[in-house]
């Protein structure tokens, strides 16, 4: 029994100093490192995927038939990874590991429930796979195609759903590198299915690559989640103020209970009364009442993920009707325009289970100090990528995408739909980054879904009053008024139903971005006009952008290294007042750094 014990005791101890390390202040740099080099590899092989299909089937009718069947896995991507799932499954894994809970029984009470309702998806949409392409794209040119590889794609349903189920598992757990991986083993699994089996199959074979794809994001991931599965049983974290390391933190052979469940009064981990309203709180919050209590959490998450993903519905359905490249030359400019979207929300998604925990506890101040630097560096980010992108938008769709069955009228169409599209860069992200705080606080709440259903409303009429007189520019132009609505909703409303962000602050701070974007927007554009060869200008802007938004910004006494700051650790302080004695401490006097004058 000893032996056990003390074994018992070692692992607890390595469980601790694992947790420890993962939470020092270098651990999101880190971590955001790795999902930040794994994110542009995935993208890099997007890109692959998107080059492949434009070289095998050009902008036409294959190529429309086979992006209408993509809106599955492109639907299930953004709620079963990216959005719905993590934003319900990450707060919840992330309770019980702060409350020491069994992490099994919460996997056993909601993961065969999921893969039930997965499976009859799935089934479901294979069988309607004709009604399907009906509803979505009226008049497409090659309706047989589209439902041939709706079909194969109706898979992606299944595995997309195992795979994001994993992927909040292990970012609750602070393991990043196996869920930025997913989109590295989807989009291999994609190109290399295409490129084996396309002369034979056609437009089929990207359909069936999706199917591959999806089996590869749930098995690149599987190892990391046994092992974190094997090794939660329970949960043992640090009592707080205590060091890991030290035995007393907890008593060997037993769970820690941060949580104080087994406590007179059952208090919460912040040490005040648990809202007996927040359906995390209940009595078997880990076991099978869990799974009522997640679907209540779901709920507004879900309908707000499918009120954004309806914006992709949208275009397909007001532009099957066009002539036949449409869809495709509204997805090839999507998929570029949309990279510093995803660039600009890698820091939030690795510090999303910090403002998780902050909010859980109750610690209102470090969750708003976290989501202001979040949102200050995301909108550096993406609005230097929009900038670039919106200057050089000809010039890289002609590098990217122009050889074999894509010409250059393809490039044209496409590079002005995605100049279109650039505008509705900072309302994506703003939406992506402004959800997450939303989505963790203690009680479900339906306004992101309000807003959303807001934007889509915008979305809709734009697309309609603009898709005759403008085709394709008008349906780009309506997504991006329809997401910056919703951008705008989402941050007037954040402190009364999450955490307030000091909008005065950053207010001023966004101006002067927003100014350093659009004189790096005309530089590069200039630039880009007067190189013919579009490597050089590609090249050429990729210097020439930044370098201006960096001087604008500097001249305009905001500095690019103003946003970057945040992302230092912050060391405190001492402001010594006037009526304050100087009094020396054992160990030498305190540096006190002085008020200056006329500041309160």
């Amino acid at each position: 029994m000893t032996d056990v014990t003390t074994a018992t005791a070692t692992r607890q101890r390595g469980l601790a100093s694992a947790v420890r390390r993962a939470t020092a202040p270098h651990g999101a740099a880190r971590a955001a490192g790795v999902t930040a080099a794994l994110t542009a590899a995935g993208s890099l092989l997007g890109l692959a995927r998107d080059q492949s299909v434009a070289h095998l089937f050009g902008a036409g009718a294959e190529s429309d038939a086979f992006l209408v069947a993509w809106t599955v896995p492109e639907v299930a991507a953004t709620v079963l990874i990216e959005d719905a799932m993590a934003l319900v499954m990450v707060p919840a894994f992330s309770v019980v590991a702060s409350r020491g809970g069994e992490v099994r029984d919460l996997v056993r009470a909601t993961l065969p429930r999921l893969l039930v309702l997965l499976g009859i998806a799935t089934g479901a949409l294979a069988a309607g796979a004709p009604c399907f392409v009906r509803l979505l794209a009226p008049g497409i040119a090659d309706p047989a195609a589209a439902v041939a590889c709706t079909r194969l794609t109706a898979a992606a349903v299944l595995t997309f759903g195992v795979a994001g189920y994993l992927s909040a598992a292990l970012r609750a757990h602070r393991r990043f590198v196996p869920p930025a991986a997913v989109y590295v083993a989807y989009n291999a699994g994609i190109v290399a299915t295409m490129l084996a089996f396309h002369g034979r199959f056609g437009v089929r074979a990207a359909a069936a690559g999706v199917a591959a794809g999806g089996l590869l994001m749930v098995a690149v991931q599987l190892p990391s989640a046994v092992a974190v599965l094997r090794d939660s049983s329970p949960m043992c974290l640090p009592r707080p103020g205590r060091d890991p390391g030290d035995r007393a933190a907890w008593a060997p052979g037993t769970p820690y209970d941060p949580g104080h469940r087994n406590d007179p009064g059952h208090r919460n981990d912040s040490g005040g009364p648990r809202d007996p309203n927040d359906p995390r709180n209940a009595k078997d919050a880990h076991g099978p009442r869990a799974a009522g209590a997640l679907a209540l959490l779901a709920a507004p998450v879900l309908l707000f993920t499918l009120a954004r993903q309806s914006q992709v519905l949208l275009e397909r359905f007001f532009a099957a009707p066009l002539p036949p490249g449409a869809i495709s030359h509204l997805n090839y400019a999507q998929k570029v325009a949309q990279l510093p979207m995803a660039a600009s929300l890698m820091m939030c998604t690795v510090t999303f289970p910090s403002v998780s925990r902050a909010l859980a506890a109750g610690d209102r101040a470090k969750a708003r100090q976290r989501v202001e630097r979040d949102l200050t560096l995301a909108c550096v980010v993406v609005l230097l990528g929009a900038a670039f992108v919106i200057a050089c938008a000809p010039r890289i769709v002609q590098l990217l995408f122009q050889r074999g069955r894509f010409d250059a009228g393809d490039t044209a169409a496409t590079a002005a739909v995605m100049r279109v599209y650039a505008l509705g860069l900072l309302g994506q992200t703003l939406v992506g980054a402004l959800v997450r705080p939303y989505f963790s606080v203690r009680r479900p709440t339906w306004y992101p879904a309000a807003a959303m259903a807001a934007g889509l409303a915008v979305t809709a009429a734009v697309d309609a009053i603009g898709v005759r007189p403008w085709g394709v520019y008008g349906i780009a132009a309506g997504n991006a008024a329809g997401i910056t609505m919703t951008a705008a909703l989402l941050l007037r409303a954040l402190g009364a139903h999450a955490v307030a962000v000091r909008l005065r602050v950053m207010a001023p701070r966004l101006c002067r971005v927003l100014l350093a974007a659009a004189a790096a927007t005309a530089t590069g554009w200039a630039l880009a006009d007067a190189l013919g060869d579009p490597l050089a200008a590609t090249g050429a802007c990729a210097l020439a952008v930044p370098a201006a938004f960096a001087a604008t910004a500097a001249a305009a006494r905001h500095g690019v290294r103003g946003p970057l700051r945040p992302l230092r650790p912050l060391r405190p302080r001492r402001i010594r007042t006037e009526t304050e004695p100087a009094a020396s401490p054992p160990g030498g006097p305190i540096r006190f750094r002085s008020r200056p004058e006329g500041r309160p």
